[in-house]
């Protein structure tokens, strides 16, 4: 029978539940990586180049309220002065402050700094340049004011207004290379997804396969056990009429006519006795000799039936008994050793070991052509090995599927034990059985 798979689909299933894991963190990260991405780069990114709009509005606020400022020509430029301007140039000023905090709070880190602090030190300077203009309009040099702000503010803020714009750009820029590396996000995950979905599958088919290969086998294995047990209890009926019709044969042939001639012979003697007055003593001689016979002929058959000496004395006595008379009927000179500390043997595992070794030595008469033969009994700490190992032919010219040896696989396999079937040191068949001391059906 083969192994259980029990354990290759463990492995398989923890494979499995590792690749889930691995993955599963692999896509977190990128997932994570996706967030600070889309909340870190993009959002920020689109909210810093709103921001830069704002202060870009205002930038160009600021340019048309100087060229209103040098529109000599307007009607209310006289009655509107340069200074009149201040309080719009204020707020503005404040609307555009507040823009650049806002936008430096919110600008991404990996901006130059270096340009953070140009732009900041620009607005700065410009300010500056502008309350020198509304100070020269205030002491009434209305024309200098002017000429300040054609050549010094217009160009500031033109200046400031590039400086803006290349930061817009700036942003256009890492808004893109940010669209572009969320797609890659979303293409490598879509892929991961494919591929997990792919190594799932293949799993689950190889899985598959391998479970239907195993079932496979194990139905055929059944079906071969069951084919040998369905040929077992054929031959174990044929064998049992066998034995049925021989135990028959033996006492009506034999025990009948020995029990008719004691009776005839019994009868002769009362005969003579009453008619010639002699004495039956050589007579009851006879039928007491012909007792005896019986006697152990019925000794004889009640051993091979079932040895009583293996429930008074044990197997090794049993066996010493069995094995002498083995010898003197076969011929065939068996070497009995035993090794190890003696352990009593429950009665169900000693008549099955004991039916073992008598299977086995007549398998060494009928086909091993052997005339020696070795039993050895070798008590371990645990069980009991029992060995049979004759010189003769091995099991290449045997029928290995034949009664005895299912007979003996079945027997040791019923005392949860196992048989081996080997080729001894010199060719011939080895047959090891083992099987534990102690035998319940509650350890079945």
């Amino acid at each position: 029978m083969n192994r259980s798979p029990t354990y290759r689909l463990l492995a398989g299933l923890l494979v499995t539940l590792l690749a889930v894991g691995v993955y599963s963190g692999y896509t977190i990260v990128q997932l994570r990586s996706l967030r600070s991405l889309q909340s870190g780069t993009i959002d920020r990114n689109r909210l810093d180049s709103l921001l830069l709009l704002r202060i870009q509005n205002g930038l160009n606020s600021l340019a048309l309220a100087m060229r209103d400022m040098l529109d000599t020509e307007a009607e209310d430029a006289r009655a509107y002065p340069l200074t009149a301007w201040q309080a719009q140039f204020r707020r503005m000023r404040a609307d555009l402050d507040d823009a650049l905090t806002r936008e430096e709070h919110v600008t991404l880190t990996e901006q130059d700094p270096a340009q953070r602090r140009y732009l900041a030190d620009s607005f700065r300077q410009f300010w500056d340049a502008t309350d020198r203009v509304f100070a020269i309009a205030a002491r009434g040099a209305t024309d200098e004011a002017r000429t300040q702000i054609r050549d010094s503010l217009q160009a500031r803020q033109t200046a400031l207004s590039a400086d803006v714009a290349r930061l817009l750009v700036a942003n256009n820029q890492s808004e893109e290379a940010a669209a572009s590396r969320t797609q890659e996000l979303y293409t490598s995950a879509e892929r991961n997804v494919y591929v997990f979905l792919a190594a799932v599958l293949v799993v689950v088919i190889l899985t598959g396969l391998y479970l239907a290969q195993y079932v496979r086998r194990l139905f055929g294995e059944v079906a071969r056990l069951s084919q040998e047990r369905r040929e077992l209890a054929q031959q174990l009926i044929t064998s049992q009429e066998s034995t049925l019709r021989s135990i028959s044969r033996e006492l009506h042939d034999e025990f009948g006519q020995i029990l008719t001639a004691i009776g005839a012979m019994l009868q002769r003697a009362d005969r003579r006795a009453a008619r010639d007055g002699i004495s039956p003593l050589e007579d009851l001689r006879e039928v007491r000799g012909i007792v005896q016979t019986t006697l152990e002929k019925i000794r004889s058959l009640s051993q091979a039936l079932h040895p009583s000496v293996l429930d008074e004395a044990g197997l090794e006595s049993a066996l010493t008994v069995y094995l002498a008379g083995f010898e003197q009927r076969t011929g065939v000179h068996v070497e009995y050793s035993k090794t190890g500390e003696r352990h009593d043997l429950d009665k169900e595992v000693a008549i099955h070991l004991y039916r073992v070794v008598q299977e086995a030595l007549n398998n060494v008469v009928r086909h091993s052509k052997s005339t020696r033969a070795a039993v050895r009994l070798r008590f371990g700490a645990d069980a009991l090995v029992i060995e049979v190992e004759d010189e003769g032919v091995g099991y290449a010219k045997v029928a290995t599927r034949g009664l005895g040896l299912v007979s003996m696989r079945e027997r040791t396999e019923m005392v949860h034990g196992r048989i081996e079937f080997l080729t001894g040191a010199n060719g011939g068949a080895l047959v090891r059985a083992t099987a534990p001391y102690s035998f319940t059906e509650t350890n079945a």
